[in-house]
């Protein structure tokens, strides 16, 4: 037995014919309300759903590209050593001396751009 009601059951009498279909105006009022709510679910989706899936894509990518430079600073660290190994002569604690030092370089100069708390930046 069908859990619900009249499920599965077709619009034809017990001779086989077709049962003349309801009221046109009844049948137009329920496409209407169902364009309704169609219209209503897919405003508050594209208003909740849309924003939250371009959040999330820009998250993702935020990350792979953070990573990417993350591994490109490393790899340009370790062939800049390997090249000054190869062009300043003495042993490998030069080049690793001279890379340092652009680091170092690199990163107070990044500290002095740096915001302080409580003023405004100019």
């Amino acid at each position: 037995m069908s859990p619900v009601r009249g499920a599965g059951r077709s619009k034809t009498g017990r001779n086989g014919a077709s049962e003349p279909d309801a009221d046109p105006a009844v049948d137009d009022s329920i496409d209407a309300a169902v364009a309704r709510f169609t219209d209503a679910v897919e405003a508050v989706r594209s208003r909740t759903s849309g924003p939250l899936v371009t959040a999330v894509r820009a998250l993702v990518y935020g990350v792979a590209i953070a990573t990417a430079a993350v591994g490109v600073v490393v790899l340009v660290a370790v062939a800049a050593v390997r090249a000054l190994d190869i062009v300043v002569p003495g042993d490998v604690w030069a080049a690793h001396l001279i890379t340092s030092a652009a680091f170092g370089v690199a990163g107070a100069w990044a500290w002095s751009k740096r915001r302080r708390r409580g003023t405004a930046h100019t």
